[in-house]
């Protein structure tokens, strides 16, 4: 069976040079000129991965992301964009996009990093889809997490930080490694990223800290370290 991605791009030549270059890969390409016949293609026949124009003719590619990550879409997303500085990237991968690639690009780095996403998913799809730290649950699946009553839904990317920080539970996690996990492979982002993102999760977890669950600690010259301690566990 061949792995079916959507192409959304408005440039003509653009759109066609990926469908025959996907296709040649042995891809099937679903294509699409704008967010409303993006939107339903998705609906028609739902991709492994889609490439995202940021910019369309009838509203930006983020109102795509973020519909099809509401809607539960699981797949990998990769934005494709001219535009190049740091805020653009961060601000592309906070709606739920998987990597930022900045036109023009090489159409080699765009299979590769492609191959590498779905590749990345299908091994989280055969692995556990329910880590456990203490009393908190993230189902890798739905990206929901739960303490408790309280319940967050998380961006794809943020529910593989805290995955991260529960797999090392009550340890710090440097700066570092959590980079090199999550985005060594995108070029143009400095660790800063790292930061930006768990400000993002401190947010999505703020009802779950109220009632006493773990809270992301910043640690000194380490990292960031998810700390079960006021959950009333001890490692």
């Amino acid at each position: 069976m061949t792995t079916s991605v959507l192409v959304v791009e408005d440039d003509g030549d653009i759109r066609a040079m990926l469908a025959r270059g996907l296709s040649a890969e042995g891809f099937t390409v679903d294509l699409a000129g704008g967010v409303d016949e993006a939107l339903a293609a998705a609906r028609e026949r739902v991709p492994e991965a889609v490439l995202l124009d940021s910019m369309l003719p009838d509203g930006s590619g983020h109102d795509v992301c973020r519909s099809l990550r509401e809607g539960g879409y699981p797949g990998p997303i990769l934005f494709l964009s001219a535009k190049d500085e740091v805020g653009d990237r961060v601000d592309g991968l906070a709606v739920g996009a998987d990597d930022y690639i900045v036109k023009p690009f090489v159409f080699d780095e765009l299979l590769a990093r492609l191959r590498t996403h779905l590749q990345r998913r299908r091994s989280t799809g055969e692995a556990r889809t329910l880590l456990t730290a203490g009393r908190l649950s993230l189902d890798l699946a739905t990206r929901q997490v739960r303490f408790c009553e309280a319940t967050a839904r998380l961006t794809q990317r943020e529910a593989e930080l805290l995955a991260v920080l529960m797999e090392q539970a009550s340890r710090p996690v440097t700066r570092g490694d959590i980079f090199d996990r999550l985005w060594a492979t995108q070029g143009g982002l400095s660790l800063n990223v790292v930061d930006v993102y768990v400000g993002y999760l401190r947010t999505k977890l703020g009802d779950i800290v109220r009632l006493g669950g773990p809270t992301i600690v910043t640690v000194r010259g380490r990292g960031f370290m998810l700390d079960l301690r006021e959950a009333g566990f001890r490692q």
